[in-house]
């Protein structure tokens, strides 16, 4: 896997969820995380704040892209609407959109894809303040 140069360096959080960047191009980020029996209920269904933390990384990293530097400057998430479709139980996959990339505001579509079920298993948009460096 190449090495992901569009976001800053890994934080401990995104270690500890195994999150990972799998690509960022063309405005569109790919990330995902491994699915873990820590992260779920008694059922074996992911938690929603799982899905969120994917979906809040991923976006940071399109909306990154359009920085002149991209480890300059830093983001501040605003809003985040979230729609839970279906249980997730199995690794996440997320694919976020930057649909508006401003001087001073990002705003960024999300689609999760679970292994375990055919449709998306969340959708959301999200809004961010950017403080370019």
């Amino acid at each position: 896997m190449p090495e992901d140069t569009s976001h800053p360096d890994r934080t401990e959080y995104q270690r500890w969820h195994g999150l990972t960047i799998d690509s960022v191009a063309d405005g569109v980020a790919t990330a995902r995380i491994p699915y873990d029996e820590k992260f779920t209920n008694p059922f074996g269904v992911v938690n929603g704040a799982v899905i969120a933390a994917l979906v809040d990384v991923a976006s940071g990293a399109v909306l990154r892209q359009g920085f002149d530097n991209p480890r300059d400057g830093y983001l501040a998430t605003v809003e985040m609407d979230l729609k839970y479709l279906q249980p997730a139980a199995d690794d996440l996959t997320a694919e976020v959109r930057a649909v508006h990339a401003g001087e001073t505001i990002g705003v960024t579509q999300a689609t999760v894809e679970a292994g375990n079920v055919d449709d998306p298993v969340a959708i959301g948009s999200t809004v961010y303040r950017l403080f370019r460096g």
